[in-house]
Parts: structure tokens; C-alpha cells; sequence
């Protein structure tokens, strides 16, 4: 028998126990290892596998010793098993090693993953010829493969993922199963085996709607809508978020007891209507690095902002909108379209438009959809830099922070490049200038490019190929459009006279308009004429924002609006214009106010049911920006200077005691320089449970809180100031956010010069050497750290010196300066002693070694970095205690004692790893690989270097050349495989 029929008569199944069969006898696959190893090969069927994948798949970290061998030996096992006829010693037929590593072929029948894959694609294309029967039968079949969860009892780090992976797909494809089934009428109990499911994933929100739609077609209306009062509740308790766009459709057509869509094809929220494309997972595609990033592109952002209810009017400009796009799905999508008003009138609905059309495109693009304000036009004249937009856009499409490259050209090369092979929506709003949007621009021709500016950025038409939209004021058909939502067309039709009026006094504003007509909807008995006469009555005091009659207009709406508010909800308004923005917490409103929870909570549902303010998810409220100018330009007529103070100084207190306090848990054991002022009552600032927590809040306050330094700055809280800047340290050092961090310890250097503080002037001159140290700007970096020592001794502050003294070490290790380096190491070790600081001294005795064995005294070096090792252990410093070990690993490899060296070398990298540290692992990959190769283990070495080689690049050092050009000096290795078996 050959190799090729022996195979075509076995079948494998993983969609449950591993198990396979030669035609109907069930085969003995051996020991656990040797099963784990087929499946991983099974996974990986059709593709040669090398013998450093097979490794990392079937082993990952947790690599035994002669892993090579191991290997080997489990593939002859297998061949015994799938082969017994194969006579030894003789090539292999079915698992032959190739060049390219081990190779297992399979036919489209032999496997039940490829057999759910291959009846999936057959159901969609039922289904898009409108088949709904036969993509029934298809998706039932589909699902009977499974028989428990991949490889049920068996773990690695390939199954794992893959396990994870296919167990989200097929709850999309019972999603997509229950909803044929309810479109086409089965006559079985749906109901049960989809409340089933929603238990099971109770945050799945598809899962909700179908229960709905189920309960609904069963004539059980109420339940229907008690179902999703549920969801409602579960997704508000476990997530802060309201339901998602799928639940409220299916929700307010229960309400209105309207029609199913056509259950055809399905919408890009999930549920059926408008045609879609099949989201990756569903479609069985595999996530694949981005091209020359080595980084997931599994993560499909959706950050459109919820597109305005009711949306009305604008129809020439979505048709010209639509037509720029190309009447063909598949691709071709992209470029860029400008929306930009004319005469640069501010709420003329450029966003409003932009996002309600984004929305309507958007299954064209199925990899996702990025959002982001640059504030180019924003109230506190401070626009987003260009650096920081993609800087979140690198977050979103969950780049880790060790992996995002510290310099901006890097940052905008991972972002094209994370976006090179992908079709994506990117919207940028309220731009101010073609220099901020152009480096947010996708080089993907499949990705569109949605921007709106108050200029008309004619750069970026002219150069760019910009196609420009302009917008003007609302047409008067379209203004009464938008009032009829607010006053209903038979209230307008009795007094068309007033509704000429109201039009005019809002200029045909949709931002007015939509404030009116929603203070209308409040009064249902108000006549129009008299509507009018408010509306003429209403003043303002205040100068003109942008200078023309639109604006003046607005102002008068904002007036009207203002002055229906109860004097509590409209001193919220006005404090809230204090802040700085671009939006504000619950927590921090209370602060802000100095009221009690409850109260300030009552005084937000005004405001909100006001349209005076926008309540967003988790908790958050913003203003359109010319609601806030409005807010801080009333805080400034009605508030007396002291009143504005004291809540301004509110805020900076929750925002920097709340900071400090999360510092604590992002960096345990950082020295504590600073003594916080105790906040003034009633602010208490934000408490935090844990790391995780402490994190997430920096990570959702990062933009208020640079906006808030900035204000204290400007409003003269010196003391906040810089104190703000060292609490922000750790998060900016664990996030890479170092040109945030230079920009702030430079205004903190200069606050707390002003205030007069010599220990803050050295703290913060500390910080920015230390920023400026991690970019590469190591001249500043010893202009700021010299500064920082001599404040310290002239403090006399041990402790203060020590960090001088330590952090000029690095730079002279960074220099080629060893001696120097030495000696600053020694004098920090020095006064960490005589101030009785036990970690302080141990991570300045680990740099002593170090020293020393850079100037070859190794034996030297051993004796102190084994004493700090000893230190550290107990202290319980587990960061510190990898750049001991990697200190001890050079020290081994300087006295030829490579074994006790790699040993060294992979404790410290198991600590890096721990930690999330990407360049220190690179570092020690790099020296681990040259240890290695001395060991007679070239394979190894290579791998290693790889490894360094990709981390460096993703980081965007320097020093990922000098790894590549390691690797492409030495001879490839030979692997034992290529012997025969």
C-alpha cells in the first residue's frame, strides 16, 4: 500500500476528544505528548511545519530539554500508528520531513474542522442566492461535527488559541443557524435552546435578540420586551455599556410591531437587512501579521460614535457622497473625502453628517471603523498632535505598548503598515490643518479616509487628492424637517409664519435647530408663534464666538436653553465650562461641583434631557465645543473670581490625588519624593483595587489628564502641576508614552520653578532626563539629570542623589563610558546605603557589577551582582531582579561559563516576559542567542536572535540591524531532520 492510499483511508476528528480512524477502525494515537503533537500538525495541515514552530506550538515557554529529539521521536511514533505497513527505516509518506520542516497532507473529507469550514463557505453561498433551506441544512450539518470543545482534555499553546478561537465561531454559526430557522418557520422549540444560549453567553448580545424575536414570533410580547430589559441590565452590571445597535432595532420593532427584515443576508451589526460582508472569524479566515509588523490583525475596531437618531435632511450631500464611492463591493474603496463647511461655520453638522454616512458605508469595510476628534478647533485652543491620534489608534488595534515604537515616524509606520492589508473606515473630525491629517492618512487604496474641518484644507486636495464636500446651512424645507421632530407637522402647518421665524433666528443651524426642536418636544402645548416669541426674547451678554450672524444666533438658542434650567443645574453648567475637557467622568463632576453624588446626578439628567451636554458610555459627559466656550464664557459673567477657583481647584485635587493613588498600584515600588496637600472638602478622589484597575483608569483619563496639567499650568497651580506630572510617570513609562511625558515634566519643571520649590524643580528635571534618556536625546538627558543632582545637593537629599547618580550611569553605559559609569554606579550605592535604602542600594550594587564587567573584572562583578540578587529576594523586587540576572548572564559569559550564563539569561527573560518588558527581553534574546551558539546549539541561537530581531522592529530600535546582520552572518543550521529517520 502507498503512503498516499494509506492516507486516504484514515478520517480525524478534533471537534471534540482527538480521535481518528483507517476506514472503521479506530486508531491507538499513543501518549498524551505524541497526541498533542498530531493535532498540532493537523492544525497546521497542507503547510510544512519547522522544527522551531512545531516547539513553540506544542510547547511554548515551558521548552523540555532536547526538545528536538522529543520531537522526532513522537513523529516516528505517529508514522507507526498512521503507517504501520511502512517498512523502517524508509522515507514516510505521510509525515515526511522536507526541507522546510514536517509536512502532513490531507484530502477536504479527512478532517471535521475542514468539513465545517468547507459546509460554512457552501451556506453563505446558499444564502446568498437566497437558498435559506439549503444554508439551513448546511449550518445544522456544520454543527453536528461537534462533539465538545477542540480536542477536549489535550493543551498547548496552539490549541489553546485555536480552542478559544473556534469556540467563538461557532457561536456565530448557531447565531446565524437560529436566525434562518426563525426566518424560515421551523415548527421546534427555538425559545428554549435560545434562552439556553443566552446563559451560557449571557454577553452576547446577539444571543438576546434572537430570544426576543423568538418569543415575539411565539406571540409572547411581553416577554419579548422583558427579555431585553434583562439584557439591558446584564450588559449595564457586568459592562457600564448600554445595548448595542442590533438590540435597540430588534427592540423598537417589537415596540412598533413592525415586519422582520429580509433575513437574506445580514447587517454589519449582525442581525439580518442590509447586505454585509462575513466577519473574518465566520469566514474561516486565519489572523495573519500584518506585512513587516509580526503583529495580530484579529482586532476589528468599531469607534463611530452613535450616529444621530432620526437623522434627517442632507440629501444632496449623501447622494454626492455616495457617489463618490465605486459602485462595486469587492474593493477600491478608499481615498479621502472632505467635509468641510463653507465660511467655516462651527455646528453647520459636518460631524453629524460624516458619522450617519460612515455609518451607511461602513459593510464596506469590514475590518473596522477608527474615530477621532483631533480638536482642531476646539474651545481650549490646544488640537490633538498628530502623534498622539495614532498613538490611539495603535491602542485600539491592540498594538501592546512595549511593541509601539517610540519615535513618531515609527508610530506612523506601524500604523500604515497594521493598515496595509486591510479595508478600514477612518474618520477624523474637526481637523484643524492638512500638516495634522496627513500623517493619519491610511496608504491602503482600499481604506477611506472621512475628514471634516471648519477650513477647507485645500492641501490636501491639491496634493493628496482630496475630493471636497461642501456644506452649508440647512435648506429651509430641511431646517423644518428637523423641527417637525421636536413640534409634529400638524403643529407646524397652524402657524407657518412662526416657523419661518424660528427657522431664521437659528440661521438654518442644525446644532439650533435640533436644541429648539428638542425644548419643543418638552412642551407639547406651546404654539409656535409663541415658540417664536421666546426665542426673540432670549439675550445674551456675551460677545460673538466666531463673529457672524450664524454664530450669533446660536448664541441666542444657547441663551434660550440656558435659561430654562433650574439656578442648580445651571451652575453645573457653568462649572462644567471649567473644564478643560475632552470630556469628564461622573467622579470628577462631583468633584468639580462639591455637591453630593445625588445631587449632582440629578443635576446631569437635566442637562442631558436638555441637550445641553452628551452623556457618553462608562459613565462619561461631553459638550460640543461650542456648548463649552458658551458654558466657561457664562461661568465668567455669573461666577465670582473665588467661586471659579475653588472649583477649579476641586478638579486639579480629584484629578492628581486620584493619579497618585494609581501610581502606587501601576508602580509598587517606586520611591515615594512628593507630599500631597490634603484635598479641599468635599474631594476625595478615585479609589482602585488593583493594578488592572489603576491602569484602565489612566488609560480612560490619559487625554483629560495632559488637558488638566495643562490648565493648572496656565491657571497658576504650580504645585499640582508638577506633582501631576510625577504621579502621570508610571503610566507613561509602562505605556511608552514618552513625548507626553518630555511635554509634561517640561511644563512641570517650569511650574515648579514658579511655585519656588527646589525639590519640585529637582524631581521633575529627574523625570525629563528620564524621558528623554528613552528617546534617545542623551545630551538633554545629562543637561536635565546634572540639573536635577546639584538641587539635591543643595537639598541634601541622599536619596535624590542616589537616582542622579544611578540614572547618570545608564547614560554613560549608554555613551561607551564604563569607567564613569562605575563611578556614578558606586556614589549611588553610596548614598542608597547611608540613606538606609535597601532595594535603592541593591539596584545600584547590580549596576557596580555590571560596570566591572564591562571593564572585564568579572569575578568582581559576580560578588556584587549576587548580592544585590540576594537583596532584591528580599525585598520581593522581581523587576529589578531581571536586569540583575541578565547583569549576571554577561558576567558568566565574560568567564566562559556559557551554561550558567543561558541559565541566568532565561531567568531574567522569563521575568521580562512576566512583566510585558519588550526591549529588555530583545536585549537578552539577543545575548541568550550568542551564548547559545557557543554551546554547539546554532538552531537554538538563531531562533533566539529571530526573536530579538522581530521585538526590536516592532520597537522600532536601532538595534534591530545589528540583530539582522548577526543572523545573516551565520551558516543556516542543519537540522538533524533532514537525516533519514
Amino acid at each position: 500500500m502507498t503512503g498516499r492510499e494509506a492516507l486516504d483511508g484514515l478520517r480525524f476528528e478534533m471537534l471534540g476528544p482527538l480521535r481518528a480512524w483507517r476506514g472503521t477502525t479506530e486508531l491507538d494515537l499513543g501518549q498524551m505528548q505524541q497526541r498533542v503533537v498530531l493535532a498540532v500538525l493537523l492544525l497546521h495541515a497542507d503547510r510544512p511545519m519547522s522544527r522551531d514552530q512545531l516547539v513553540d506550538a506544542v510547547w511554548g515557554r515551558e521548552v523540555p530539554a532536547r526538545a528536538a529529539n522529543l520531537l522526532q521521536r513522537h513523529a516516528s511514533g505517529l508514522r507507526r500508528v498512521l503507517e504501520p505497513e511502512r517498512p523502517p527505516r524508509t522515507p514516510s509518506g505521510l509525515l515526511p520531513w522536507t526541507e522546510a520542516g514536517y509536512l502532513l497532507t490531507l484530502g477536504p473529507a479527512q478532517l471535521d474542522v475542514r468539513a465545517f469550514d468547507r459546509l460554512i463557505g457552501l451556506a453563505h453561498t446558499a444564502r446568498a442566492r437566497g437558498d435559506l433551506a439549503g444554508a439551513a441544512q448546511r449550518l445544522h450539518a456544520a454543527l453536528d461535527l461537534w462533539h465538545g470543545r477542540l480536542c477536549e482534555g489535550m493543551t498547548s499553546p496552539l490549541l489553546d488559541t485555536e480552542r478559544d478561537r473556534l469556540a467563538e465561531r461557532r457561536l456565530s454559526v448557531l447565531e446565524e443557524r437560529i436566525e434562518i430557522d426563525l426566518s424560515l418557520g421551523d415548527d421546534f422549540d427555538l425559545v428554549g435552546e435560545i434562552r439556553q444560549l443566552s446563559v451560557e453567553a449571557p454577553l452576547r448580545e446577539g444571543f438576546h435578540a434572537l430570544l426576543m424575536r423568538a418569543l415575539h414570533r411565539s406571540g409572547r410580547r411581553a416577554e419579548a420586551l422583558a427579555a431585553y430589559h434583562h439584557a439591558r441590565r446584564l450588559l449595564r452590571d457586568e459592562l457600564g455599556v448600554e445595548p448595542g445597535r442590533r438590540l435597540r432595532e430588534t427592540h423598537a420593532r417589537i415596540l412598533a410591531a413592525e415586519p422582520e427584515p429580509d433575513p437574506g443576508r445580514r447587517t454589519p451589526s449582525g442581525g439580518p437587512g442590509a447586505p454585509a460582508a462575513v466577519p473574518a472569524a465566520a469566514a474561516g479566515a486565519r489572523a495573519v501579521p500584518a506585512t513587516g509588523t509580526g503583529l495580530p490583525t484579529t482586532v476589528v475596531p468599531a469607534q463611530l460614535p452613535h450616529p444621530m437618531p432620526g437623522f434627517v435632511g442632507r440629501a444632496e450631500a449623501l447622494a454626492l457622497l455616495d457617489s463618490l464611492l465605486p459602485q462595486e463591493e469587492p474593493g477600491g474603496s478608499g481615498g479621502t473625502v472632505l467635509i468641510t463647511a463653507i465660511g467655516g461655520t462651527a455646528g453647520v453638522g459636518k460631524t453629524t453628517l460624516a458619522v450617519h454616512w460612515a455609518h451607511r458605508v461602513r459593510h464596506r469595510f469590514p475590518d473596522g471603523q477608527l474615530y477621532v476628534n483631533l480638536r482642531g478647533f476646539d474651545p481650549s485652543g490646544r488640537p490633538m498632535q498628530p502623534a498622539e491620534a495614532i498613538r490611539g489608534f495603535l491602542d485600539t488595534l491592540g498594538v501592546p505598548p512595549r511593541r509601539i515604537p517610540v519615535d513618531p515616524d515609527g508610530q506612523s509606520g506601524l500604523y500604515r503598515s497594521l493598515l496595509a492589508t486591510r479595508r478600514m473606515l477612518v474618520v477624523l473630525d474637526n481637523a484643524q490643518d492638512a500638516d495634522q491629517v496627513r500623517p493619519l492618512l491610511p496608504g491602503s487604496p482600499e481604506c477611506l479616509s472621512i475628514i471634516t474641518s471648519r477650513n477647507r484644507l485645500t492641501g490636501l486636495v491639491v496634493t493628496d487628492g482630496a475630493r471636497p464636500i461642501g456644506l452649508g446651512l440647512m435648506s429651509p424645507t430641511e431646517a423644518q424637517d428637523v423641527l417637525e421632530r421636536g413640534l409634529g407637522s400638524t403643529r407646524l402647518a397652524t402657524d407657518p409664519e412662526a416657523l419661518r421665524d424660528i427657522t431664521t433666528t437659528c440661521a438654518r443651524l442644525p446644532l439650533a435647530l435640533a436644541i429648539v426642536a428638542a425644548h419643543a418636544a418638552t412642551r407639547p402645548d406651546l404654539p409656535p408663534a409663541a415658540l417664536a416669541k421666546e426665542l426673540h426674547a432670549a439675550g445674551s451678554a456675551l460677545d460673538l464666538l466666531d463673529g457672524g450672524d450664524a454664530a450669533t444666533d446660536v448664541r441666542k438658542v444657547f441663551s434660550w436653553s440656558y435659561q430654562r434650567l433650574s439656578t442648580p443645574a445651571a451652575r453645573l453648567f457653568r462649572q462644567l465650562g471649567l473644564h478643560p475637557g475632552p470630556d469628564i467622568s461622573a467622579a470628577a463632576v462631583v468633584s468639580l461641583s462639591g455637591l453630593p453624588p445625588d445631587q449632582v446626578r440629578a443635576r446631569l439628567v437635566e442637562l442631558t434631557g436638555s441637550h445641553l451636554l452628551e452623556q457618553r458610555a462608562g459613565g462619561r459627559y461631553a459638550f460640543h465645543d461650542l456648548l463649552r466656550a458658551y458654558a466657561a464664557e457664562l461661568a465668567l459673567t455669573h461666577d465670582t473670581d473665588d467661586d471659579r477657583r475653588a472649583a477649579v481647584r476641586r478638579m486639579l485635587d480629584h484629578c492628581l490625588h486620584s493619579a497618585y493613588r494609581a501610581s502606587r498600584y501601576v508602580s509598587p515600588h517606586r520611591d515615594d519624593p512628593i507630599t500631597l496637600a490634603a484635598p479641599h472638602p468635599p474631594v476625595t478622589g478615585e479609589h482602585f483595587e488593583d493594578h488592572d484597575e489603576a491602569l484602565a483608569w489612566f488609560t480612560a483619563e490619559h487625554a483629560v489628564l495632559l488637558a488638566v496639567q495643562q490648565q493648572a499650568v496656565r491657571d497658576r497651580f504650580d504645585t499640582h502641576a508638577w506633582q501631576l506630572a510625577w504621579s502621570l510617570q508610571p503610566y507613561f513609562d509602562r505605556g511608552g508614552h514618552w513625548h507626553d511625558s518630555a511635554a509634561a515634566h517640561r511644563r512641570a519643571v517650569a511650574a515648579a520653578r514658579r511655585a519656588g520649590s527646589t525639590h519640585g524643580q529637582a524631581v521633575s528635571h529627574g523625570c525629563l532626563a528620564y524621558a528623554y534618556m528613552r528617546l534617545s536625546r542623551h545630551e538633554d538627558a545629562a543637561t536635565h539629570m546634572w540639573q536635577a543632582l546639584n538641587l539635591y545637593e543643595t537639598l541634601g537629599d541622599l536619596l535624590g542623589q542616589a537616582h542622579a547618580h544611578r540614572t547618570l550611569s545608564w547614560l554613560r553605559d549608554e555613551e561607551g563610558r564604563y569607567e564613569e559609569g562605575l563611578g556614578h554606579a558606586r556614589r549611588a550605592a553610596e548614598y542608597f546605603a547611608r540613606a538606609g535604602h535597601r532595594t535603592g542600594r541593591a539596584r545600584a550594587l547590580n549596576a557596580v557589577g555590571w560596570f566591572c564587567s564591562r571593564l572585564g573584572r568579572h569575578q568582581e562583578g559576580l560578588a556584587h551582582c549576587e548580592e544585590a540578587l540576594r537583596l532584591l529576594g528580599e525585598a520581593g523586587d522581581r523587576f529589578d531582579q531581571a536586569d540583575t540576572w541578565d547583569s549576571l548572564g554577561h558576567i558568566h559569559r565574560g568567564l566562559q561559563q556559557h551554561e550558567q550564563a543561558a541559565e541566568s539569561f532565561e531567568r531574567a527573560l522569563a521575568i521580562y516576559r512576566e512583566t510585558g518588558d519588550r526591549y529588555n527581553e530583545a536585549d537578552t534574546l539577543s545575548s541568550l542567542g550568542d551564548v547559545v551558539l557557543a554551546l554547539g546549539d546554532p538552531g537554538r541561537a538563531r531562533a533566539s536572535w529571530e526573536r530579538a530581531a522581530t521585538l526590536l522592529e516592532e520597537l522600532g530600535h536601532r538595534a534591530a540591524a545589528q540583530v539582522r546582520a548577526r543572523l545573516d552572518t551565520e551558516a543556516e543550521p542543519k537540522s538533524p531532520e533532514n537525516r533519514a529517520p
